[in-house]
């Protein structure tokens, strides 16, 4: 226990009653250029199509319309618009944990598969994916969404792709390219009339972005006009040309462009295709860089999803580049559009787009050192990833496992390197077992153990490395309940480590074998191996495996009913904790002191060390932890008898343990507990009040569950309305009042409102104001809880 990880933090996650927009996606770096015809369409087919795919050439804009579309659709899905973006993810196999990751949603528990916990989670979602760059993963795309599509009513997928998925139900809008003046109107073009024209606009804009001041006027309009047509309106390429204002004069910016489309045409007077025309374009933007910043941008590509500068001074600064010139030029690749930068923050992360990258990637594989690069890209995160694993359990744990999820797609392009390249795989055990912490904390069990399959069977010679990786993926495994398995794997590694004296291996092993016996409720077997392993961790200096010792000795012994060694336990690994400064791995050792102290009869100070847990939990984005939290708070509150706060309470734990993949009751260790409570509060309310209440709890995002777990029991709260006795008899809602109550339950704008209902947003918004003030409530939170509460009425009532 204490591995099941975080909510991925980042995105905003907002549930029923929050006032936040749930989903992830960018801000606008740059302006929006025309497209007016086809976000009408898109958003007119994504109203009654559940499916809908963008389709169109490289560089027409694809995902930038995609993005702008979803946006303006933001306020018709309460559970948020996510982009998922793929053009970085090679292998298909890796979808699921890719969209998983994206919404937050933690690797299965248990034997279920993470489509199975995907479609789960999605079920009662009202919810807009957008799927960008699917080409190069059709089949798998295609089904994803089928699934999807069949599980969750709520959903919409909006896709960008070259090719349809060729899906049941799937719509497609082509993405042309932008409107261009037309050279056989016959008449003069006015600087207004070329403006009118969407590609005229967009060059003219991202040249007075390079160069401010410029403007279409009646010296250049003419040639603008030119180079437009001559890009075919692709907008990458318009881009491109633009920022050359800076040095050249239009006229020179198309004499450019016709030397290098005559060269591609061969002399050929058939026109050359739009690809082509990018191509073009994108070349001869490699031709007016500088020798030096060629060769970065070669080198550059061998990165997947962004790098930062430290990256790039590691993996690029080779002779003839010096690690000091990595910054200028790595700006002036940012000047010219090659490199975008991405994140604002620090450190800066740049990134190019992927058209811009496979350029870069065909230079390199042309110069032959595209294996040399990747070598050295490799090199730098498998350092790095050792470096993260020495600073789990310390200061910079936070700062480490944030830096791991921002290079997750390096990371596994390193792997795949490994995998795919002869005599390296050993190489892949190290960066794998390396990053167990991170695959734990990450919800990604089943792509570590992914990684670790494959390179095991690629190295199957005894080494120090397999006997790590085999521990480590057998400690994988039983989090994945698969005990045969996960024994088999142990066996394995303490034979292993007896043959080449590995005390560390044989520790963790210990320690996994233990595990394995707390799972299979076999408690004094369980305790006996884990003292033995502690021990043993001790004698090593293993601050990290101690840590995992102590907490399955807490918990192990909490369940055999002895209290006083299970707060023993917790105290000793707490104190572990502040000792190494590693203020995220408190947070577990916490909340087992709080269990211990409830469990010893101080309910007072386990409701006190649970409620010091919670801020510290939510701070890192650990939903887990808050449900461990929320439960062992309900079961207090049964026990001092406020059962509807209880059920209240076992409620909000409900949609969390769902989407794990746990059963209702919550994880195997703590189900005992959870019955006993939910027994008693049923005994004493009834089913139906305890059901009201449960569902009212599970109906609640985290946030505002957390809000009324933090409340003083009898404390007024802005969450949660009091409960209706069963002798209060609600006010009667009109039919009207009642179709506008229920959609205003599920955040949506008065806007969305008046469209569904075909009303005015003045009268949706004088019924909502009329609706609270009938039913004596103050926010939609509490109107939402009501309606939970008070289910339309039949026709005989």
């Amino acid at each position: 226990m204490g591995h099941r990880a975080a909510r991925r933090p980042g995105p905003v996650m907002a549930g029923v009653g929050s006032g936040r927009v749930a989903g992830n996606l960018p801000g606008e770096v740059t302006s929006f250029v025309g497209r007016r015809r086809e976000s009408a369409a898109a958003k007119r087919v994504l109203r009654r199509a559940r499916l809908v795919t963008l389709t169109g050439m490289a560089g027409v804009g694809k995902t930038r319309l995609a993005v702008r579309v979803a946006a303006q659709l933001r306020d018709a899905f309460a559970d948020g618009v996510w982009l998922v973006e793929l053009a970085a993810l090679t292998d298909d196999a890796l979808l699921p944990q890719t969209l998983a990751e994206v919404l937050g949603i933690r690797d299965q528990h248990g034997q279920r598969s993470v489509m199975a916990v995907l479609t789960d989670y999605l079920a009662d979602k009202q919810l807009l994916l957008v799927l960008d760059s699917c080409e190069h993963l059709l089949d798998s795309c295609a089904a994803l969404t089928g699934r999807l599509l069949a599980a969750a009513w709520g959903l919409r997928i909006l896709t960008t792709s070259r090719q349809a998925l060729s899906v049941a139900g799937e719509h497609l809008l082509e993405v042309p390219p932008l409107s261009v003046p037309d050279p056989n109107r016959g008449q003069p073009l006015t600087t207004r009339a070329s403006t009118c024209h969407e590609a005229v606009r967009l060059f003219a804009e991202r040249a007075a972005t390079a160069r401010p001041g410029f403007v279409v006027n009646a010296a250049n309009r003419a040639t603008i006009a030119r180079i437009c047509r001559r890009l075919d309106g692709i907008p990458l390429a318009i881009e491109l040309a633009a920022l050359r204002v800076r040095a050249l004069s239009v006229s020179e910016i198309l004499t450019g462009l016709d030397d290098y489309l005559e060269f591609l045409a061969e002399g050929s007077r058939v026109a050359v295709p739009r690809l082509q025309t990018l191509r073009a374009a994108i070349d001869w933007s490699f031709a007016l860089c500088s020798p030096l910043e060629q060769l970065l941008w070669a080198r550059a590509s061998v990165f997947v999803g962004g790098f930062d500068l430290e990256a790039a001074e590691a993996v690029c600064s080779v002779d003839p580049i010096t690690q000091h010139e990595v910054f200028d030029l790595v700006a002036a690749l940012v000047d010219k559009s090659v490199l975008t930068r991405t994140d604002y923050g620090a450190p800066a992360r740049y990134r190019m787009l992927e058209a811009i990258r496979q350029h870069g990637r065909e230079r390199l594989a042309a110069s032959s050192q595209q294996r040399v690069q990747r070598a050295r890209h490799r090199d730098h995160y498998h350092h790095l990833a050792t470096r993260a694993e020495g600073e789990w359990l310390g200061p910079h744990e936070l700062e480490w496992f944030a830096w791991l999820r921002r290079e997750h797609p390096n990371l596994r392009a390193a792997l795949e390197f490994c995998l795919t390249e002869p005599g390296q795989a050993r190489a892949g055990l190290e960066i794998t077992t390396a990053l167990l912490h991170y695959w734990v904390r990450s919800c990604s069990l089943e792509e570590g153990r992914r990684w670790l399959r494959r390179a095991l069977e690629l190295d199957p010679q005894p080494s120090l490395q397999r006997a790590k990786a085999l521990w480590v993926k057998g400690w994988l495994t039983l989090q994945h309940a698969d005990m045969t398995t996960a024994l088999s794997l142990l066996e394995q590694a303490r034979v292993l480590a007896h043959q080449l004296s590995d005390e560390s291996v044989l520790a963790y092993t210990t320690l996994c074998l233990g595990t394995a016996a707390f799972f299979q409720n076999d408690l004094n077997h369980a305790v006996a191996l884990l003292e033995d392993a502690l021990a043993h961790h001790h004698a090593l200096g293993d601050p990290a495996g101690a840590w995992l010792a102590l907490g399955y000795l807490a918990l192990a012994t909490a369940v055999l009913g002895e209290p006083d060694l299970s707060v023993g336990f917790s105290r000793e690994r707490l104190d572990l904790c502040d000792s190494l400064g590693a203020s995220v791995s408190r947070i577990y050792p916490l909340w087992g002191l709080g269990l211990g102290e409830w469990i010893s009869g101080d309910r007072q100070q386990g409701s006190r060390l649970i409620r010091e847990t919670i801020p510290a939990a939510q701070h890192f984005g650990d939903e887990w932890a808050v449900a461990h939290c929320l439960e062992t708070l309900a079961w207090i509150a049964g026990a001092d008898g406020l059962h509807t706060r209880a059920a209240w309470l076992l409620g909000a734990t409900h949609p969390v343990w769902r989407s794990t993949g746990t059963p209702p009751s919550g994880p195997r260790y703590l189900a005992s507990w959870h019955d006993q409570c939910e027994r008693g509060a049923r005994s004493v309310l009834g089913d139906k009040q305890f059901s009201a209440a449960f569902r009212q709890g599970a109906r609640f995002s985290i946030d505002h569950a957390v809000e009324y777990a933090l409340a003083e029991p009898g404390e007024t709260t802005t969450t949660v309305p009091p409960a209706v006795t069963p002798n209060h008899r609600p006010a009667i809602l009109t039919r009207r009042e009642r179709q506008v109550a229920e959609l205003a339950s599920q955040v949506l704008s008065i806007k969305v409102i008046a469209a569904t209902l075909l009303i005015a947003p003045r009268a949706a918004e004088g019924h909502l104001h009329r609706i609270l003030t009938k039913l004596g409530l103050t926010d939609r939170t509490q109107l939402a809880a009501w309606i939970t509460e008070h289910p339309p009425p039949t026709d005989n009532q």
